[in-house]
């Protein structure tokens, strides 16, 4: 009879059971109940792990655990025990002139931040860790709040309310840092935040890698003086947003990874539910069912464009991912209208920044113009290579019917920024990569949205796949994009866009070979 019974113990309690047995022979009686009991890999190899440990054989052991690897993550105890044993290995085949001086040589104190993965194995995380909270990174140029910060606010505000009356209420959290910046955290505020946590530094106006991921990541880890952490009681952020943009999606890998956790990128939508996993790798043992709370579903397009994959960024036995994190595609969420009387903290970050954070130092410096934004508006018509017979006609053909609209831009595709089309006239200007939509180019979600001459190619849906109303013009009746608009017109845009703009200005509508494509979105 055993002291330690498996059937008893899930395999993540088995293992803590285990630590205590110190005789091997219990150990093996174990093993035996195991297999005659519930017959679990996992629990036998976590079983043959604690005797060869007791045998002092442990890297024997390890050769062994490639047909489960990945099936359960070690403690930080363990991976220890394992650099020893590895340690050992190394040392017993030096010889005694090196041994010597490695002797010699002080043991370098463990900082408890090494990640050990050469066996694709992780060190555990924050044990029994505190979360809470909504983060969001607040991106700023030019001394203010981008769109896409205002926006990831306002759906952060959407969802925290709902998260109150699911579970209990937790805070919007904006962060921010730049040059003379309370200003944007109570700006912030205004935009749905509860609290709004800013570092103030003349060297941060602009994004440099570095500082932004230092102070980012320490700001998140509740770190600086009593006066600028005693508004959280936690550990790490519950979640945290970035912008997709080129400065969001640098910042966001680098930060999650500094906080040991992983990242959803390019994310268009994001809600938070409870849900049941099977897989073991989570649930610590095969054939059990798991529930996680709180867990937030960041959806995003995969590589084909036509299907959205939901990221869950979930917490294995004995660790814990923390905070859920993903980056959120500009345009995909409107943000709330602001309310400056809003009450919220604003709290001033303290952090002493290196100075070989900013060895490299910004002399001079022009700014681009603003560019063109195609977000924001109720109508976008897009042209693609359909105007290759006359481009000039066709990209004025495509502005007219833009200016009947009241609120209306122009849009294009890649195919017309990497084509060789000769444009005449003021046209030229539209043919500019700035008016691309796209996977590489713009993402715009208007509540009309007509594509003429547009084939669609995947790398074009990213970029307005989630227009309300999709009004598809093409020659080709087979053509992709019919599959994913609302609306097909079989005909040459040349015809049918003057079409068009002569029934918005006299309200008369008189389309022929309009064939609803609804069924096909």
């Amino acid at each position: 009879m055993t002291v330690v019974d498996p059937d008893e113990h899930t395999v993540r309690e088995l293992e803590d059971e285990l630590d205590t047995v110190e005789d091997v022979e219990e150990l093996n009686a174990v093993l035996e109940a195991e297999r005659a009991g519930k017959d679990r890999k996992t629990a036998q190899e976590a079983i043959r792990k604690r005797i060869d440990v007791l045998d002092g054989d442990e890297s024997e052991g390890l050769e062994g655990d490639t047909e489960t690897e990945g099936e359960y993550e070690d403690t930080e105890e363990t991976v220890g025990e394992e650099a020893e044993a590895g340690d050992e290995a190394i040392d017993a085949d030096v010889d005694e002139e090196d041994a010597d001086e490695d002797e010699a040589e002080p043991e370098e104190e463990d900082d408890g931040l090494s990640h050990p993965t050469a066996d694709k194995r992780h060190v555990r995380a924050l044990e029994d860790g505190h979360y809470e909270d909504m983060w969001v990174f607040c991106e700023t140029q030019g001394g203010e709040l981008l769109d896409v910060s205002k926006e990831m606010l306002g759906k952060a505000r959407e969802l925290m309310d709902d998260y109150a009356e699911d579970y209990e209420e937790e805070n919007v959290v904006a962060f921010l840092m730049g040059d003379d910046c309370e200003g944007l955290a109570e700006e912030a505020v205004a935009y749905g935040a509860d609290v709004a946590v800013y570092h103030d530094d003349d060297r941060l106006e602009r994004f440099l890698h570095t500082p932004y991921t230092e102070v980012s990541s320490h700001m998140a880890r509740g770190e600086g003086t009593t006066e600028s952490t005693d508004w959280r009681e936690y550990d790490k952020p519950r979640y945290v947003l970035f912008p997709a943009t080129n400065n969001g999606r640098d910042l966001s890998a680098q930060v999650q990874a500094e906080l040991d956790s992983g990242l959803a990128s390019d994310c268009s939508d994001l809600y938070i539910e409870a849900t049941e996993i099977s897989n073991p790798v989570k649930t610590g043992e095969p054939g059990v069912k798991k529930t996680f709370e709180r867990v937030l579903h960041m959806k995003r397009p995969d590589f084909s464009g036509f299907e959205y994959s939901t990221i869950l960024c979930l917490d294995n036995p004995g660790r814990e991912f923390h905070p859920q994190g993903c980056s959120v595609i500009p345009g995909s969420f409107e943000p709330m209208e602001p309310d400056y009387d809003r009450e919220g903290l604003v709290v001033e970050h303290d952090m002493e920044l290196d100075e070989e954070w900013f060895d490299v130092e910004i002399t001079e410096h022009d700014r681009l113009d603003a560019g063109v934004d195609l977000t924001g508006h109720e109508v976008v018509v897009c042209l693609g290579r359909g105007i290759a017979d006359d481009p000039t006609l066709g990209m004025e053909l495509g502005l007219d019917l833009a200016d009947a609209f009241e609120d209306a831009a122009l849009g294009i595709t890649r195919g017309i920024v990497t084509s060789s089309y000769q444009f005449e006239g003021h046209v030229e200007q539209y043919s500019k990569e700035e008016r691309q939509i796209g996977e590489t180019g713009q993402v715009v979600a208007p509540d009309l949205y007509v594509a003429a001459g547009v084939s669609g190619a995947v790398q074009h849906k990213v970029g307005m796949d989630e227009s309300d109303v999709v009004v598809a013009i093409n020659t080709d009746p087979d053509a992709r994009i019919r599959d994913f608009s609302d609306y097909f017109v079989e005909g040459d845009l040349f015809d049918v866009l003057p079409r068009l703009t002569d029934a918005l200005e006299s309200g008369e509508l008189d389309v022929e070979a309009v064939a609803d494509g609804g069924e096909h979105r």
